[in-house]
């Protein structure tokens, strides 16, 4: 029993040791929203105006399908009264086959453009780790943390608008 008490005892001689003198140094850490850096970054803002363009069609055509269907249901509850049962079933066929339109012209552009955001921003995630080691270096941080990781945190340590304020230096460059 003595042994194990003293091997206890020089276990939390060392803990204590150990936690006084890393509290004592100070030490500088920081939380970042890397998904909102990017997003609010003007290199990102440029390609996803450029994927908005490159859609537009498709979005304009899947509008006029929504705008449509909208009409003959519009069309169909006000004038329901005065249809016969086959134009009724007629038109509810119309706007159930614009719904299935719009559903798969949706479905089809999400994935399109998921794509193509995949392609464009390929590289953004090596300029963001060198935003966030200049930062480092610069600041002389010894933490960076996600921002998800963190329960609660105040401005003061959220450092998004820096890592940003980098991605468009080096972007600039």
């Amino acid at each position: 029993m003595p042994i194990k008490q003293s091997i206890l005892a020089i276990l939390a001689i060392s803990v204590l040791t150990f936690t006084s003198s890393f509290a004592s140094a100070e030490v500088k850490i920081a939380v970042v929203d890397v998904q909102n850096a990017i997003l609010q970054s003007e290199e990102a803002k440029r390609l996803l105006t450029q994927i908005q363009e490159e859609f537009k069609g498709e979005e304009d055509e899947i509008r006029k399908i929504q705008s449509e269907a909208a009409a003959l249901l519009e069309r169909m509850n006000k004038d329901a009264d005065v249809m016969s049962d086959a134009e009724k079933r007629r038109l509810q066929q119309q706007i159930e086959s614009m719904n299935n339109d719009f559903v798969y012209l949706r479905q089809k552009l999400q994935r399109q453009i998921e794509e193509r955001q995949k392609e464009l921003f390929t590289g953004i995630d090596s300029k963001i780790q060198k935003a966030i080691e200049e930062l480092v270096l610069s600041e002389d941080y010894d933490m960076i943390l996600p921002r998800a990781a963190a329960l609660y945190v105040t401005d003061l340590y959220n450092i998004t608008r820096k890592v940003t304020e980098k991605l468009n230096q080096l972007d600039a460059e």
